[in-house]
Parts: structure tokens; sequence; C-alpha cells
């Protein structure tokens, strides 16, 4: 009991710590230029509220930002669907070389996302995908780590479940749709809202296929007003909170779903 008020105060301390940075960046989206720049640097804002309204000035943000969301959106709906087939089919399904198969998956989360960005890109520009929404949607419709996730979760799931079904004549992808997606719903929760996270913040790969700004994300938006000799940085903290207030909102809605969907997932091997 003696210890309960210390583990308070580290707690506030490490939330504290989380929540400076964009404290920071709030004040820092309310100062001049020329406030925000100095050394040493001050808390103090200058309560400049047009840079919410010159970022719009700037970059097409509305434009960009219907483009984040259709690209999130369109991630999570297909890593949910495609990525729980491939599961159910690795935790419940019999079939030669699973095993292998399911460790040549894994392998793939060994590997640096980077070295799939040529490849990647070479199909997009030979389909005639450069700047457009398909360039930035089909790569992230499926993921070894979605597979993994969801993989662990139906391995938790009672088999009589499987057998019941079958004796009622249904088939495999009517159990996998009608039996294990609605009691794997914390799971698919899980992995929707790291999608979304990861979707949301995604940088290099929509910096890399679209290059007109009315194709481009928020992410690869922003970036392009940093300048090579100068960077308007209110005006960019202020565009960045913009687009962080969407997937914080998320989170903090379903952050009680997330965590049960990882509880779940990892309470079994």
């Amino acid at each position: 009991m003696r210890s309960r008020p210390l583990v308070h105060v580290l707690l506030a301390l490490g939330a504290l710590g989380m929540v400076a940075p964009f404290i920071w960046q709030f004040l820092t989206s309310l100062k001049t230029l020329q406030h925000a720049t100095q050394v040493p640097p001050t808390l103090t804002p200058d309560w400049r509220w047009r840079n919410y309204t010159q970022i719009f000035e700037l970059v097409p943000f509305g434009q960009q930002f219907l483009n984040t969301l259709i690209m999130t959106g369109a991630r999570a709906l297909g890593q949910v669907l495609f990525c729980s087939m491939a599961a159910y089919a690795f935790a419940r399904l019999r079939f030669p070389g699973r095993t292998l198969i399911f460790g040549v998956f894994l392998s793939v989360l060994m590997v640096p996302p980077q070295l799939f960005i040529i490849p990647q890109y070479e199909i997009i520009a030979r389909l005639g995908w450069l700047n457009s929404l398909p360039a930035l949607i089909v790569p992230g419709l499926f993921s070894a780590f979605g597979t993994f996730l969801l993989r662990q979760f139906f391995l938790g799931l009672p088999v009589e479940l499987d057998e019941a079904a079958r004796l009622d004549g249904a088939n495999p992808l009517r159990i996998w749709w009608s039996i294990m997606m609605p009691l794997a719903r914390p799971g698919l929760v899980a992995l929707g809202i790291l999608t979304t996270i990861w979707s949301w913040n995604d940088f290099f790969w929509p910096l890399v296929v679209n290059n007109d700004p009315e194709k481009m994300t928020l992410s690869a938006g922003l970036a392009s007003l940093q300048g090579q000799f100068m960077t308007d940085y209110p005006v960019l903290m202020a565009g960045s909170l913009l687009a962080s207030l969407p997937v914080i909102a998320v989170f903090v809605v379903m952050q009680r779903q997330f965590v049960q969907g990882i509880a779940f997932t990892g309470s079994k091997g």
C-alpha cells in the first residue's frame, strides 16, 4: 500500500512524457516563425490561429485528407478480410505444406519493408497506377503480421465449434464467415486499429508512388512544406496536429476493444 503513491507518481511522469510532445506541438502551432525558431525556446504562444487556415492555402489539405481516409479505410477493411481468411486456413485447415508455408509468411516479418519498395514500384508502374488511389491501397491490403495476429486468436477458439458446424453441413468458407468472424471480433478490431494507425502514418510509400499534390496523402503532403532553405514550422505543426487528431480519436474511442483483442490474441500459442 505504501508503494501505491510512488507508482502513481511514476505513471503520472510517464504520461506527462508521452503528452509533452503534443503540448509542444500545439504551442508551436500558435507561434510566429520568428518566435518558434528563437533560441532559447519559450513555451509562450502568440495565439496565431491563422496558421490553421494557412495550411489549407499552401497544400490541398482537404483532398489529401480524403485520400488518406480512403486509403486507410480500404487497407483496414482489406487486412481484416484477407488476413482473417489466411489466418483461419493456417489455424484450422489441414493441407500439405501448411507449416512450411506459414514459416515463409513469418520470415517476411524479418525482412526490412524498404527492400520491397523497388519491386512494388515496378509492379505499380507497369500497371499504370502511378499517381492514383490503387497505388496507395493495393500493396497494403494484406500483411504477414495480420495473418499471424489473427491465427493466434483463432487458435484460442474451441475446435468443437468447427466440428459442430461440419456436422450441420457447413463448408470451411461458411464456418469462417458465420462462426469464426463474429467470435474473433476483438482480434479483428485490434488488427483494424493497428492497420489504421500504420496506414494513416505511412509516409515513404505514398511519397514514392504519388507526386501529384492532389493525389498525395497527408503525411507526404505535409512533408512538401519543408523547404530547402526555410520551413514555416508553426504552419507545419498546425497541419501535423490536424492530421493527428482523427487517428488519436479512433484510438481513444476503441482503446478498450484494442487492449482486449491484443490480450486474447496472446493467450494461445
